[in-house]
């Protein structure tokens, strides 16, 4: 049985491979570059099922902090985009209307939504004791989005709990962050290959002044015969056994959160959001009517106070609208490499006699063979 916070091991990744990425990823290449986000994990792994139950448990919690730990929490602008709505993100609503969102992001599983957002409630409320106790009628609304690990968790033994919850919020540090096999990724597959969480950056100048554009997905989405990174057609020539069963359609979903701290009004974040989808189609995925593909842009910029103790008129920088298809290809190109870098990253899981099925990871030797018989390999 294992049971982890944080996972610290660093997994191969795409540019590990020698795989000719574009772009210039920040220190990290992670979302974790954006100056001050902080990214926290809880990953459930047990070989065996628990009492009563008859299949193990392999799932987790992914915890994004925007602003991590601030001494008075303050909205963080914000965009979203449904590409395809089969899925939840609370929250999602009032980031549509208000452009904002206060406290943490929470991605795991479909049926674990409800211990993550009671964990967030709570876990805000013994943050920042005094701003919600001070008698002036605050609300939470937190932000939990999902994917789907039925194939290789006990997802309806409810096995996460508040409690699981509140370790990926208590482990949120910044620096590097461990992939695949980690968080609400843990029990993930993509393209039929083992999925997960992954994560990328890109660098950007902005009138003379460095940005960041980081971005991290939970993958849970394709089918093999569409997988294409980089435009090679990888899953026509790594095909599925046939033991694998048969592949009518696609069945999963992604999650994908893109943050910056260029400093975007929610009108432009929305329009970045967007850009997810072009990120997954340059991997092959055409959205599948059972995906659930839900996407969330935010700026760490423009910091300002809760609405009720904000002044009646305030500033809000933001840059020109003309000047962002450079922003908007860093999005798409960390997309594109976040989710290769989530399966690269990934280990096979399942295969025992409780398990339904065996998911394994991609083979690297033969994605790179493929990749370099298409020249798309830095040798």
């Amino acid at each position: 049985m294992t049971h982890s916070a944080s996972p610290a091991l660093r997994s191969p990744r795409a540019r590990d491979l020698g795989l000719d990425l574009p772009g210039t990823p920040g220190p990290f290449n992670a979302i974790t570059d954006v100056p001050g986000v902080a990214v926290g994990y809880r990953t459930v792994i047990e070989d065996a099922p628990r009492p009563g139950r008859n299949r193990p448990v392999r799932s987790g919690v992914t915890a994004i902090l925007p602003r991590p730990r601030e001494a008075d929490p303050s909205p963080v602008y914000a965009g979203i985009h449904r590409f395809n709505g089969n899925g939840e993100m609370t929250g999602s609503h009032w980031i549509e209307d208000g452009g904002f969102f206060v406290g943490p992001v929470l991605i795991t599983n479909t049926h674990a939504v409800g211990a993550c957002h009671q964990a967030a409630i709570r876990w805000m409320l013994d943050s920042h004791p005094e701003t919600y106790t001070a008698g002036d009628h605050l609300w939470l609304m937190p932000v939990v989005a999902e994917t789907y690990d039925g194939v290789l968790n006990d997802i309806n033994g409810l096995p996460l709990t508040e409690a699981d919850a509140r370790a990926a919020l208590d482990a949120a540090r910044p620096g590097p962050i461990a992939e695949g096999n980690v968080g609400g990724g843990t029990g993930m597959i993509a393209y039929r290959f083992k999925g997960g969480t992954g994560t990328a950056s890109r660098r950007i100048s902005f009138d003379g002044t460095d940005f960041t554009v980081g971005v991290l997905v939970q993958a849970n989405h394709g089918i093999r015969e569409w997988f294409s990174p980089l435009g090679v057609p990888v899953g026509r020539h790594m095909p599925m056994a046939d033991s694998d069963g048969p592949e009518d359609h696609e069945r999963g979903s992604i999650i994908i959160i893109i943050a910056t701290d260029l400093p975007l009004a929610p009108h432009q974040l929305k329009r970045l959001a967007r850009r997810g989808a072009l990120g997954i189609a340059r991997g092959g995925t055409a959205g599948g009517n059972s995906s659930g593909d839900i996407f969330l842009a935010f700026s760490t910029a423009n910091a300002r106070p809760l609405p009720h103790k904000a002044p009646a008129r305030y500033a809000l920088e933001m840059v020109n609208d003309d000047l962002l298809d450079p922003v908007y290809q860093a999005a798409v190109e960390g997309v594109e490499e976040a989710v290769l870098n989530c399966m690269i990253a990934a280990r096979d899981l399942g295969g025992t006699a409780h398990d339904v099925a065996l998911v394994k990871a991609i083979d690297h030797g033969a994605l790179v063979e493929v990749m370099r018989r298409h020249g798309r390999v830095k040798d």
